[in-house]
């Protein structure tokens, strides 16, 4: 549990680092956030998403749609865009594999 929680805090460094850019939800909705400490804001609602809803889902990739964390997370539409979003998605395979890589050494 260790590596993923190590993984799931680079994602969240990716996360901050894309505030401002454009998102796209599921449906084709975009959205933009801001990160306020441990929160971040979708611009279509104003309501803060906790850190930990990301953590929530994050462990539970791979999902095919918010559909399958609307009961477990807050915001399940921004959570899953932001973390199927090539940009942190990609990066994630990355960080994950070194991670295994650094284990294995």
């Amino acid at each position: 549990m260790e590596s993923d929680s190590q993984s799931f805090e680079a994602v969240w460094k990716l996360i901050c680092e894309c505030e401002g850019q454009i998102f796209y939800t599921i449906r084709g909705l975009p959205f933009i956030y801001q990160i306020n400490g441990n929160s971040l804001i979708p611009d279509r609602t104003q309501y803060p998403l906790s850190k930990k809803n990301f953590l929530r889902a994050f462990l539970m990739q791979p999902l095919k749609g918010p559909g399958e964390i609307n009961t477990k997370v807050r915001g399940p539409a921004y959570v899953w865009a932001i973390l199927n979003d090539a940009r942190i998605k990609k990066k994630d395979k990355v960080l994950l594999n070194d991670v295994k890589l650094n284990l294995k050494i």
